[in-house]
């Protein structure tokens, strides 16, 4: 069976009251992202054609999210307005799966499924029936598998329908699932619930392809981390330390050093090239690129920032939306927002905040600066407490400083306004027209006056 003919069936209908929570437990998140989203990327990962997501609980906030990811042409959506168990939700989504594909039963809160566990499930699954399991020390909660003495499957028991021999089995079913939709659905059609809970237990299939001859293989999965659902927010949050220990290692892997691996928060996607460090504390966002040498001082938070070779974020820095060359030196305590661009050797220190700038080669802002929609050149200094004067109040203005210039202390420079190559704008100046080249430019107030009926800009 290709992989083009996988369809995968992905349960996210319960409610989760354990979460206690006004959001969907499927939207709880791991990594920054959904457990549905890791899911759904693992189910593709694996090779489905498509993706059929069971809702229920909360289903419009479940589908405005894959709607906002762009994800809605690839999921096709069945609603369980009843909780009448796994075996019944499966069954919702069966009209819309050709009898020539296999079926790949998934689960929206088991967010750290590899795509190559799945894979295997689907190839056994390909003529029969295969069952991903785990051995567990401690398998309360869990179905067990049971076996016939030649180690045969013969059935799957609910720990609520088990007896004191069978919980004694350490063997559980994990819960996913693989087998042809030609078969599938017969056997999901004939699923009753004369059980404790009165529900149509999925796992009863096992019964039924065992009734009729048919293969049911097991998938042994080694590490049930892997395979552990998510029910209330403890175990979300050991959830979550799991997957951060999965990319930490990934990243030691590729060469990146830790002060502590286990103090180290990766939300989204992180490239790195050789030698980068990344001391406690520090929090990954979206996509980020560190080149080689680069170093991250501890609590930093980061988000969808690229740097070049050998530059150097200080401690406690926010930075989002930055394109940062090689060599620079940010922080401590700098905020830089989305929209910036610094060259190479740009050093912004503590208590500067850069938004939508572009920074030259070599240019300073050592501290406690303003520089918002600042065209800057190379070699600039910006010396403390120099705001460039961006928003009039309703529009955004561009201030131009040019190459080797000198912005001395506690100067406003009021956008739209230009500070020409090598001027020099003495400290405390009101800069509201052109500093010309090669000159010392000063505007200091030498009274204060009101001007009446003065009349706020208007939007353009």
């Amino acid at each position: 069976m290709t992989p083009a003919a996988l369809h995968c069936i992905v349960l996210a209908a319960g409610q989760g009251t354990r979460m206690k929570s006004a959001l969907p437990k499927v939207l709880h998140r791991i990594g920054g992202k959904p457990m549905l989203g890791h899911v759904l990327d693992a189910v593709y990962g694996a090779g489905a054609q498509a993706c059929h997501v069971v809702h229920g609980h909360a289903g419009e906030q479940v589908q405005a999210w894959v709607r906002q990811q762009g994800g809605d042409r690839r999921v096709h959506w069945a609603e369980q307005s009843q909780q009448l168990g796994t075996g019944h939700a499966v069954l919702q989504a069966m009209p819309q799966v050709p009898d020539e594909a296999v079926v790949l039963v998934a689960y929206g809160d088991v967010p750290l499924i590899r795509s190559e566990t799945l894979a295997e499930l689907a190839a056994a699954g390909g003529d029969g029936l295969a069952i991903a399991t785990v051995q567990l020390a401690d398998p309360r909660g869990y179905g067990r598998v049971l076996r016939d003495a030649a180690g045969q499957v013969r059935g799957i028991i609910e720990e609520n329908d088990a007896s004191e021999a069978e919980r004694a089995i350490r063997e559980a079913n994990a819960g996913l699932l693989a087998a042809p939709a030609r078969l599938l659905r017969p056997w999901l059609n004939g699923l009753g619930n004369d059980n404790r809970k009165g529900e149509y237990y999925l796992t009863d299939v096992v019964a039924s392809a065992v009734r009729e001859g048919r293969p049911v293989r097991t998938v042994p999965v080694a590490n049930p981390e892997e395979v552990e659902g998510v029910n209330d927010r403890v175990q979300l949050a050991r959830q979550e330390r799991v997957y951060q220990r999965r990319q930490a290692e990934t990243l030691m892997r590729e060469g990146v050093g830790f002060a502590d691996p286990s103090r180290f928060e990766l939300r989204g996607t992180l490239t790195v090239g050789r030698d980068v460090f990344i001391d406690v504390g520090a929090v990954i966002e979206g996509d980020c690129s560190f080149a080689d040498g680069v170093s991250i001082g501890p609590y930093c938070v980061l988000k969808d920032v690229r740097l070049g070779a050998h530059s150097q974020v200080l401690a406690h820095s926010v930075l989002e939306g930055l394109d940062a060359g090689q060599h620079c030196r940010i922080g401590p305590f700098a905020r830089v927002r989305p929209g910036s661009r610094f060259a190479d050797e740009v050093h912004i220190g503590n208590f500067v905040e850069v938004k939508k700038s572009e920074l030259g080669g070599g240019t300073k802002a050592g501290h406690l600066a303003y520089l918002g929609d600042a065209m800057v050149g190379a070699r600039v200094n910006i010396s403390a407490g120099v705001i460039t004067c961006n928003y009039d109040g309703v529009n955004k203005h561009t201030t131009v400083i040019g190459d080797d210039a000198f912005i001395g202390t506690d100067s406003q420079l009021v956008a739209p306004v230009t500070v020409e190559r090598n001027a020099y704008i003495a400290a405390g100046s009101t800069i509201t027209k052109t500093a010309p080249a090669d000159a010392l430019t000063i505007c200091r107030a030498r009274e204060q006056k009101s001007i009446a009926g003065w009349a706020k800009p208007k939007k353009r």
